[in-house]
């Protein structure tokens, strides 16, 4: 399909392909002359972009080119900016949706042993805990925080320029035997509310 499209000129490697090369390509105007180690990268993603074409028929050509054509109109439609064309950008922009859920209260199964209070227990229990964002309670307070932050007014210091989901209430004491038959209460451990603090 690229055959003969474009000639380059050869490496100084051996006398005799020079002048093999030099009588059949004496017509065309001579090629700027690159570095071997530019020339070599570029033949070898070329000869593996025409081999890969070279495998598709016709029909599928055709195909993938007007599936591209149509992202574009579609994208140019839609006021974007970016070209839609690879699958990537779809999952950036889902995993950006993901970040921006609301705080709120999930729940999951796990083992005493798991939650790393340095119990030794087979037990399961019920662990609540909050996530999400809270950029909609953002405050006056987390703005001028920010902003002397941004001056270097407040330097040294660790503070959170942002509301937090965090637990507003704990469930119940959590009660459990370890795997020496010991009994456990455990408080605070699963968050009953959630909220931005």
């Amino acid at each position: 399909m690229f055959n003969g499209s474009r000639k380059y000129s050869p490496l100084p490697s051996s006398p005799s392909s020079s002048r093999a090369s030099s009588s059949s390509s004496s017509s065309l105007p001579a090629a700027p002359r690159r570095s071997p180690r530019a020339l070599q990268r570029h033949s070898s993603l070329l000869s593996q972009y025409s081999s890969l074409l070279e495998s598709y028929t016709e029909g599928e050509i055709r195909q993938l080119i007007s599936a591209l054509v149509e992202r574009y109109s579609q994208a140019m439609n839609s006021g974007g900016h970016e070209l839609p064309l690879f699958p990537r950008a779809g999952s950036r922009r889902k995993r950006a949706r993901a970040r921006h859920k609301p705080c709120a209260l999930k729940e999951l199964e796990v083992s005493v042993s798991e939650l790393g209070l340095g119990y030794e227990s087979d037990e399961t229990v019920l662990f609540r805990y909050c996530s999400g964002t809270c950029e909609a309670a953002v405050r006056s307070y987390d703005l001028s925080l920010k902003s002397m932050r941004s001056r270097r007014r407040i330097k040294k210091e660790k503070v959170r320029a942002r509301p937090c989901c965090r637990p507003l209430a704990y469930d119940d004491d959590v009660s459990f035997l370890d795997a020496y038959n010991r009994y456990y209460t455990v408080n605070e451990l699963s968050a009953k509310e959630c909220g931005c603090v």
